[in-house]
């Protein structure tokens, strides 16, 4: 799909004194110059109607309207990436922000969750034969392989797969007893809900961790809810990463009190093992 918002910054520099202020004009108001007219576009930016028209010829669009459609096609999903963020570029400012926005993702997250749920899937998990953790895109799949980490350690035969093609031959090998944990920050991602179709085909349930009512939670036998907004300054990193993992930890640590002296036997085995290998004492990190 052509990007003119792509295609504006490559013309900039030939661009007009004229044509600039159109420029300045779709970056602010892209909502306004798709909805009005070439005249109400041509007074508010004070130049001309024909230099309206050139600027769009500009941008590789034969008239005004064909500019339109493409500025529509770009205003949901773009614009609000091509301008500055206005909040504080101190450092010690952006670390106190980006720490109260941790803080707060957690807050939420623990007020809207649903312990039932919870305490559910975590009880599913601590019996299951396999622990399959599906993402894909960027905080899904780092996830995936944090639930891998956090889980084989107390002795739960645990893959992560962030590979859709992956994700639906996993899939097509499970059986009743094995549990796919599914993480999805949007909840509509079509590939892999083909592979948790799959899943339950063939008699693995499904655990969710996303956004209630949207196709990947419908085919849930357990959905632990997470819709947290994102902050409007793209720059920082996307909150839903504190949400997840928070929600990772917390599995963990319920699966492990669930089955006690089992999970308290293999991190035993791990810490000897890297105390040997590594530690001169016992106050490092289970693992790097």
């Amino acid at each position: 799909m052509r990007d003119i918002l792509s295609v504006l910054q490559q013309v900039e520099p030939e661009l007009s004194k004229s044509e600039r202020i159109l420029a300045a004009l779709l970056r602010n108001d892209a909502d306004f110059m798709v909805n009005a007219g070439i005249t109400d576009v041509a007074k508010r930016a004070g130049v001309s109607p024909p230099t309206v028209t050139r600027f769009c010829r500009r941008l590789g669009c034969e008239s005004y309207t064909a500019f339109k459609m493409q500025v529509a096609q770009v205003t949901f999903g773009g614009t609000r990436y091509l301008t500055a963020n206005a909040s504080s570029a101190d450092p010690d400012d952006v670390a106190d922000s980006l720490l109260a926005q941790l803080q707060a993702a957690a807050v939420k997250t623990r007020e809207a969750l649903d312990m039932k749920a919870v305490v559910g899937a975590a009880e599913t998990i601590a019996g299951s034969n396999l622990l399959a953790a599906f993402g894909s895109g960027g905080t899904s799949s780092m996830i995936s392989d944090e639930v891998q980490n956090r889980f084989f350690r107390l002795g739960l035969r645990t893959v992560s797969i962030t590979d859709h093609a992956m994700q639906l031959m996993q899939a097509a090998t499970l059986k009743p007893g094995d549990v796919v944990l599914a993480l999805s920050v949007s909840g509509r991602n079509l590939q892999m809900a083909n592979a948790l179709e799959a899943a339950r085909t063939y008699g693995a349930t499904v655990i969710a961790l996303t956004r209630p009512d949207r196709p990947i939670s419908e085919l849930a036998d357990i959905t632990i809810g997470l819709d947290l907004p994102e902050g409007d300054n793209i720059l920082r990193p996307s909150t839903s990463r504190y949400a997840f993992l928070f929600v990772t930890d917390l599995l963990a640590t319920l699966v492990a009190m669930h089955l006690g002296d089992g999970a308290r036997e293999n991190l035993r085995r791990v810490k000897y093992q890297l105390s040997n290998a590594r530690d001169p004492d016992d106050k490092e990190a289970l693992g790097d």
